[in-house]
């Protein structure tokens, strides 16, 4: 028989403290399926002042009183929750989101600096980790507010949260390294590189090339300065700029004979030549540098359609579209081997892929002339 409200107030010697705990946790837990936050509160403050070491019933409490937005009360109930029982991850982390609202910072980082890695649940691992972000870049330390958006990148990689912290951070990162060197060394090699890239990025290509050169002329064996120079000049209409980042490339490699992505680069410039020897070649030592590299993979895979060698062209595509299944070309490569091998589910399903990736190529391709096309504030 449930005991009554009524009964326990008028019988208080006649009842134990845990048969009133039990009746208070019954209570609480008919008030939170009604959706009665507030009676619940109640519920628990009473097995509290029974029991003021009741894990369940202070954690509970301080979760409602979080999520009424009372943190100045659900503090107290979080931290003695924890004490009692270290490791309650969830409880930790909402007691330094707590903190942070309150404005106590330094022990809102602690807090959720401990929890962050342990916590299981996708929605508050980000939610604490947007938190860590906010108050690391506030207080100038970006290269942690870019650990911690990192890690949430690698395991949330769709998030659209996660993809603007990043985004934003590394901006930011960028900007400070910029102002830097700007700082330090105004007119050396690595300030023209720097502006040079910000321009490419931008799509002022021309004014990139010419910080570039400049670049060159204070230290041309600079890393990554010829294959930067390069691929400026390679995205040129012109045949003289084409022919030059053909030399830009090449010197790229005389500086650094592992520079695998000039490698790629001069793949593809000579099999829009028509000279498959030399794609080929190009081809086969990138892929040797770099196995995992996917442009390898199609550049020597279209080399080797092209001589009627489809079972070892397949294979290099397959991986091409594992390592990253948004290679428009590969999916439709694909499709003409699986198609020319009666694997007709096959070929569609490659087809399709390739419809997809190349829309959403094209879309990008529209929102990235667009932004160019803004002026700069």
């Amino acid at each position: 028989m449930v005991l009554s409200l009524g009964s326990i107030a008028a019988r208080p010697q006649q009842v134990s403290n845990n048969e009133q705990i039990r009746f208070h946790t019954q209570q609480a837990q008919k008030f939170l399926r009604a959706n009665q936050p507030e009676e619940a509160i109640t519920e628990y403050r009473a097995i509290v002042r029974l029991d003021p070491k009741n894990v369940d019933a202070l954690g509970n409490l301080g979760v409602l009183l979080y999520f009424q937005h009372d943190y100045i009360h659900a503090i107290p109930e979080l931290d003695a929750a924890l004490k009692l029982h270290p490791g309650l991850w969830k409880i930790q982390a909402l007691l330094g989101i707590s903190e942070r609202r309150t404005g106590n910072y330094s022990a809102a980082i602690t807090n959720l600096e401990k929890c962050f890695p342990k916590l299981e649940e996708m929605k508050v691992q980000i939610e604490v980790g947007m938190e860590l972000v906010e108050m690391y870049s506030s207080q100038g330390q970006l290269d942690k507010a870019a650990g911690v958006v990192d890690l949430l990148r690698n395991k949330y990689p769709t998030d659209l949260s996660v993809l603007y912290a990043s985004y934003r951070i590394h901006s930011d990162l960028a900007g400070e390294a910029m102002l830097s060197l700007s700082l330090v060394a105004p007119h050396s090699a690595e300030m023209y590189q720097v502006i040079a890239h910000e321009l490419a990025r931008q799509g002022q290509m021309k004014a990139a090339t010419r910080n570039y050169r400049e670049a060159l002329k204070i230290n041309p064996n600079l890393p990554g300065l010829h294959f930067e120079l390069a691929e400026a000049l390679n995205a040129s209409d012109t045949p003289q700029e084409k022919e030059e980042a053909k030399k830009e490339y090449e010197a790229a490699l005389s500086v650094n004979n592992f520079d695998e992505k000039s490698e790629c680069r001069l793949g593809t410039i000579a099999y829009q030549a028509g000279d498959l020897q030399s794609s080929f070649a190009h081809y086969s030592r990138a892929l040797q540098l770099q196995p995992d590299d996917p442009e390898a993979n199609l550049g020597l895979a279209k080399d080797l359609m092209d001589k009627n060698e489809n079972q070892k062209a397949q294979a290099l595509l397959e991986n091409a579209v594992h390592l990253d299944p948004t290679i428009a070309e590969a999916h439709y490569r694909l499709a003409t081997i699986y198609r020319q091998e009666d694997r007709i589910a096959d070929a569609k399903r490659e087809l399709d892929e390739y419809q997809k990736f190349q829309k959403m190529k094209e879309k990008l391709t529209s929102i990235y002339e667009e932004m160019r096309s803004q002026p700069t504030p």
